[in-house]
């Protein structure tokens, strides 16, 4: 009886055809979001600020160290093998 209900087209521009975003394209809010915190990170002293709350919340910089380390790492080692040093900051006694 009346016309179909039409999809909106997307105008992307991104993809052939326009059909979204390609898988690891960055959401505009997403990219001005990290340029915010990378900005604030930077104002609060950058790595000397890091490596403050890497001794004061050891917890808390372990857990973001976790987010940004590749999901996917091959070592050199034998095979791949992944090869780890872990230094500590500050001082020797233990928390």
């Amino acid at each position: 009886m009346g016309n179909p209900i039409e999809t909106p087209k997307n105008t992307t521009k991104f993809g052939k055809g326009n059909k979204g975003k390609p898988k690891g394209a960055v959401n505009k809010n997403t990219k001005e979001l990290k340029e915010m915190i990378l900005g604030a990170l930077s104002g609060a002293g950058g790595i000397t600020y890091l490596q403050a709350k890497a001794e004061s919340h050891p917890a808390a910089f372990l857990a973001l160290v976790g987010k940004v380390l590749p999901m996917t790492i091959a070592g050199e080692g034998k095979d791949g093998a992944l090869i780890v040093e872990i230094t500590r900051f500050g001082s020797n006694t233990a928390p």
